[in-house]
């Protein structure tokens, strides 16, 4: 059998539930075959097939699982936030050279009219309460042109992903089937997932992590997914009273929120009792991880993914082996080692270094990016390998920590932001002259962005000025929430503006 998404679920007893969501009868997967049938047959008679590539802005929830799933079958899915201005949508509609883009039945929002702007057809997703949930039907205008109607293989892209680069530029990661494939059976197989799991997904489905390892790895076992509208601190103890999952994944951020209300969700806790809890896409603090295992009385899994890996790359193991705080975990499915930072030479074990991975997970490289390519990969031993542009080391049992960021990429709670794309949309203002952003340390989301900025003379603009002008223009999480106004940014020695170590100049080590 090929190594493809429809693969994750051929196998699975036609009557075992996959796809829940609150208040909704399951989807089996015998249900979730038939749909990707049918909306095979939709897309084909939209004109929309093999190689063509589809946007997905919908909300979090079974739909947009079940859209990323079927419609990976068939075409290539590029899931987009909903978050993301008119503006955003335009730049990612233009350099996907998406074919059409699928939005929920009554959405009007800034994605249509970016759509429209391009000439993007516009499909249309609409479903009913009553129907199990993840079951949708497409429709559109009508035919949008020709298609290729051979079933994709597992060389072909099943998913494409925007990275934030160390230009402003984002970058785009083409997923093929079997990267799919390989990381979902890598979760599944360092989470010991089974038919009888089921997992309570808070996570936005526009992000690796939540696409595959809550659902991607789920289905690989046979499991099921009980997909929420998204996450919220509030809710999440009736949600977890309601699915009784065996586990969840969360960012460090949500844990947290998490266990502000545990102390009045004991009975829950309880009752549900986990079989795990997992965390990734950024750094668990130890105290956090700590009082996770104390309130739910079950091991934490913390591992470590990123989005050219089709996310997991390490975790820590399940008991009886140890889960280490301050550690990433061991190597979980792909090659994971330590690299030389000036030279493309591996080092020895306990060494310091780039971390640099290998596998069937890792994307084949970024798309029209050659000197991405060439600056990220490189051969060693017979081996292609992947840097990652994070520092760290092994510890004598094998488990990574990681040291620092050799990148000026900022990770705010898992979401991943170019500082250069905020400089660039800052930079429109007519009153700032001189820009730039970094990342500040933040006691939870890990990092916040930040900036410095020169505004041009007589100016009388204010730091809530700027944050709305940004505001305008980028998704909040990208606007700066520290904002420093200066007659001067501080230069490195060589008189070259650096942002690593800009929040230290400017005495901005936390928010």
């Amino acid at each position: 059998m090929n190594n493809t998404v429809s693969s994750l679920i051929a196998i699975h007893d036609a009557k075992t539930f996959a796809i829940g969501a609150p208040d909704r009868e399951w989807m089996t997967y015998g249900g979730l075959r038939d749909l990707s049938a049918n909306v095979k047959k939709s897309l084909h008679g939209f004109g929309v097939g093999r190689g063509d590539r589809v946007a997905i802005v919908l909300p979090n929830g079974p739909e947009m699982a079940t859209a990323f799933v079927t419609i990976a079958q068939t075409a290539t899915t590029a899931p987009l936030n909903p978050a993301y201005r008119q503006e955003e949508y335009e730049f990612y509609l233009e350099d996907l050279k998406a074919k059409v883009i699928v939005v929920a039945d009554d959405y009007e929002g800034p994605a249509v009219l970016a759509a429209e702007k391009f000439g993007v057809a516009v499909l249309r997703l609409s479903f009913n309460n009553s129907d199990p949930a993840g079951c949708f039907t497409l429709s559109a205008g009508g035919k949008i042109g020709d298609c290729d109607n051979a079933i994709p293989t597992e060389d072909d892209v099943a998913l494409i992903l925007h990275t934030s680069g160390t230009t402003s530029r984002p970058k785009i990661v083409p997923l093929l089937h079997s990267n799919l494939f390989a990381s979902a059976n890598n979760v599944r197989t360092s989470l010991e997932l089974t038919k009888d799991d089921r997992c309570l997904n808070v996570m936005p489905m526009f992000h690796i992590h939540g696409l595959i390892a809550a659902v991607s790895g789920s289905l690989a076992a046979g499991g099921q997914i009980l997909c929420t509208p998204g996450f919220n601190a509030l809710r999440f103890f009736a949600q977890l009273d309601e699915a009784r999952p065996t586990w969840y994944t969360a960012v460090p951020t949500m844990h947290q929120a998490i266990l502000n209300r545990s102390s009045r969700n004991k009975d829950i806790i309880e009752r549900v009792g986990l079989r795990f809890l997992r965390s990734s896409s950024a750094s668990l603090p130890a105290p956090i991880m700590n009082e996770l295992i104390d309130v739910f009385n079950a091991p934490v899994i913390e591992a470590y993914g990123m989005t050219e890996a089709a996310h997991q790359m390490c975790s820590n193991p399940l008991p009886p082996r140890a889960q280490k705080p301050g550690a990433v975990g061991v190597a979980a499915g792909p090659d994971v080692g330590t690299a030389s930072e000036t030279s493309d030479v591996l080092l020895m074990a306990g060494q310091t270094g780039e971390i640099v991975i290998n596998g069937p997970n890792v994307t084949p490289g970024y798309e029209g990016n050659p000197k991405a390519n060439e600056d990220n990969f490189f051969m060693a031993d017979g081996k292609r390998w992947f840097r990652t542009g994070d520092q760290g080391a092994f510890d004598d049992e094998g488990y990574l920590r990681l040291t620092g960021r050799l990148k000026e990429i900022i990770n705010r709670g898992g979401e991943k932001i170019s500082p250069l794309e905020v400089d660039a949309v800052l930079l429109g203002h007519p009153e700032i002259a001189q820009i730039v952003c970094f990342g500040v340390l933040h006691p939870k989301l890990g990092e916040d962005i930040a900036a410095a900025v020169v505004l041009t003379e007589g100016s009388q603009l204010n730091e809530k000025d700027i944050r709305a002008f940004a505001a305008e223009h980028i998704a909040n999480f990208k606007v700066p929430r520290s904002i420093m106004i200066l007659e001067e940014i501080p230069k490195g020695p060589t008189g070259k503006i650096q942002r690593i170590g800009m929040a230290e100049k400017l005495g901005m080590t936390h928010e």
